[in-house]
């Protein structure tokens, strides 16, 4: 584990406690990536996060040259009720989002979707995440200079129909949408929420 997962480890736990469980997905030619989850008993949610995403930075697609120290770090969080569908086998779509930086060479930022083309989970009817601002739930971890600092980023899952929304109306129409039907992004249970034009 290099020094940035350490730290990230550390500022996890220190957010959420200790995990109560931890799965390792490695893809060919990516360094691994472990999923930690996080049970809240006391709010009823249980949370998932990356760990290794944020042990290089972020290259710009287009920079001939990836840099090998500055451009933006991150980890994922994934936040869901509990108990009200089989979440847990969300920990391999989460690697695969956090490996996307290595294999497609995206930069996951605010306002960015993935599309995974498949349920979350068995009988999800969501198969994308939107990419959320930093809700302050983890504070983002300085690094040493000249190194970018690490960002905890909320994804939010998405049917296809509400990520080909967003993709046409953008990330704070679907979100102001979700807030004015009432929608409970957390709720892995939740319908799709009317969209118009």
């Amino acid at each position: 584990m290099t020094g940035v997962l350490a730290r990230v480890t550390d500022r996890l736990r220190t957010a959420f406690g200790e995990p109560d469980a931890r799965a390792a997905v490695t893809f060919v030619g990516v360094d691994r990536i472990e999923v930690l989850r996080f049970p809240d008993q006391a709010a009823g949610l249980v949370r998932y996060a990356t760990l290794g995403m944020s042990a290089a930075p972020m290259a710009d697609p287009t920079a001939p040259v990836a840099d090998p120290e500055r451009g933006p770090r991150a980890e994922l969080l994934l936040t869901l009720r509990a108990g009200r569908a089989a979440t847990d086998a969300v920990l391999r779509p989460l690697a695969v989002v956090a490996a996307s930086p290595q294999v497609e060479g995206v930069v996951v930022a605010p306002g960015g979707s993935l599309d995974l083309g498949e349920p979350l989970w068995p009988g999800a009817p969501f198969t994308a995440v939107l990419v959320g601002r930093p809700d302050g739930s983890v504070p983002e971890l300085a690094l040493p200079a000249p190194r970018d600092p690490v960002r905890f980023l909320p994804l939010l899952p998405m049917t296809p129909h509400e990520a080909a929304w967003q993709r046409a109306h953008g990330a704070d129409a679907l979100t102001e949408r979700w807030a004015g039907h009432g929608a409970d992004p957390r709720d892995p249970l939740r319908a799709q929420v009317p969209l118009g034009p």
